[in-house]
């Protein structure tokens, strides 16, 4: 294995998704001066087609996957001929291998889904596990929008500590790439109800509270990017929804995951896994502690 730490880790299956996420890796590695590191895994009994599952000599697989990696490679130094360029070849599950790698990469960046035959419905098994897994940002590119200039960059947070690093991301992925900042924050009113001989009562959010912790949360970053055009969105919406219907204006949409157990994945993991699979356009996931 071929693997550099601190590299924007890209994964390389030979499919359009996959090419498009390639070419944001390089522009993304030119603006932060880093070094790729081209990843292709295959499971070494049987290879994936859209027509099927195919049994291939190992040696072939190798080949193949050597290929495509060599194909890439070449696409990177026609694109930034500056850019160092690493690759791996793995006879493992993709999402094994780039997983690992997390543990150590500035970045992954993955199309939104390969050429596996099992896959979900709009997010490949691979983009699934890396947002809900991974150790370092992830950045999923997904369809839709070609050819259209988005409006910059939209960014979920709300007054918590975890923003701060989920802002610090967005702030710094504007200024790399000269576009304006929209800060999302949303927020729900519950209505009372009756659960059983239990009554629960309305819950009432003070907007102007939730504006003002907004607005705490991010102090500091005006100093720290001053060249970031930045303006701030609070609405009664569920997050996914609106961060959804908000990104289809951008070039970029950045997000937090809580990384926990398995309940807590339930609750947490569903809103990043949800935007990732409805944005059109590329979508970063910042890895966060588990909530208390």
């Amino acid at each position: 294995m071929n693997h550099q730490a601190g590299t924007i880790v890209v994964g390389v299956d030979g499919s359009e998704q996959s090419e498009r996420a390639l070419t944001w890796a390089v522009e993304q590695a030119v603006a932060e001066h880093r070094p790729i590191t081209l990843v292709n895994a295959i499971n070494d009994v049987v290879a994936a087609y859209p027509d099927g599952l195919v049994a291939l000599p190992r040696d072939a697989l190798s080949v193949a996957g050597h290929e495509l990696l060599a194909q890439a490679h070449t696409a990177v130094e026609r694109l930034a001929p500056e850019i160092v360029v690493h690759e791996v070849f793995r006879f493992a599950d993709p999402r094994e291998v780039l997983l690992e790698l997390s543990s150590d990469a500035h970045l992954v960046v993955v199309g939104s889904r390969g050429r596996g035959r099992v896959r979900s419905l709009l997010l490949g098994s691979v983009g699934v596990a890396l947002v809900r897994h991974a150790e370092c940002p992830v950045v999923v590119h997904r369809p839709g929008n070609l050819g259209t200039a988005g409006s910059g960059i939209l960014v979920g947070a709300d007054s918590s500590p975890d923003s701060l690093t989920v802002l610090d991301f967005a702030y710094r992925q504007a200024s790399l790439r000269n576009l304006s900042l929209t800060v999302l924050h949303c927020y729900h009113e519950m209505p009372g109800a009756a659960y059983g001989s239990y009554a629960i009562p309305a819950q009432v959010i003070d907007v102007e509270s939730e504006r003002l912790g907004l607005a705490e949360s991010m102090a500091g970053f005006a100093e720290k990017y001053p060249d970031v055009h930045v303006h701030t969105e609070i609405v009664e919406d569920a997050p996914q929804g609106a961060m959804v219907k908000l990104g289809e204006q951008m070039n970029l949409v950045v997000i937090g995951s809580h990384q926990a157990g398995r309940v807590t994945k339930m609750l947490f993991g569903m809103v990043s896994v949800s935007v990732v699979e409805h944005a059109t356009c590329p979508v970063a996931v910042l890895p966060l502690p588990a909530p208390e």
